[in-house]
C-alpha cells in the first residue's frame, strides 16, 4: 500500500518528526511484519533517522550542515539553493524501516524525520508499506 502525506515546514532548514505519519500508515495497512519505505520526491529535502530525546540534536544537525556548506558565494546554481541540494544528497531521499509485530523497530532514542533544507514549503512524503 502506498500512502501520500503533506508536511508543512515553517523555516528554511528544519527537521520534522514524522513518526505519527509512519504510525498512521501502519495502522491503516494493518501490517504486522515487513518493511516501510519513507520517501520524499524533492531535491532540497530528505528523510533521516536520528535522536528524538534531545531537541538540541536537531538544532546541531542544522548548524553542522550550514557550517559544512558555508561557502554560498562560490555556488553557481541560479536559484541560490545549491547548499540545499547538497544537504539533500547527503541525507538522502528515503529510509527503510523494519516492522515487527505491527511496530517499527527503532533504537531507544530513534525517530524518523523529514529534513527541510529550502523552506518554508509544503512538501510530499510517500510511505510504502510492504508485507514481508
Amino acid at each position: 500500500m502506498l500512502f501520500k502525506y503533506e508536511v508543512e515546514t515553517d523555516k528554511r532548514e528544519t527537521f520534522v518528526n514524522i513518526d505519527s505519519l509512519v504510525q498512521e500508515a501502519l495502522a491503516e495497512s494493518k501490517l504486522k511484519g515487513g518493511v516501510v519505505v519513507v520517501f520524499t520526491p524533492h531535491t532540497t529535502a530528505g528523510i533521516t533517522i536520528n535522536e528524538n530525546a534531545d531537541p538540541d540534536v536537531v538544532r546541531d544537525l542544522v548548524y553542522g550542515m550550514n557550517a559544512t556548506f558555508d561557502n554560498k558565494e562560490a555556488y553557481r546554481h541560479a536559484e541560490g539553493n545549491s547548499d540545499s541540494h547538497m544537504k539533500s544528497s547527503l541525507v538522502g531521499a528515503s529510509e527503510t524501516l523494519i516492522v515487527e509485530n505491527g511496530e517499527v523497530v527503532y533504537g531507544t532514542w530513534q525517530s524518523t524525520y523529514f529534513a527541510e533544507f529550502d523552506g518554508p514549503r509544503r512538501r510530499t512524503v510517500y510511505i510504502k508499506v510492504v508485507k514481508g
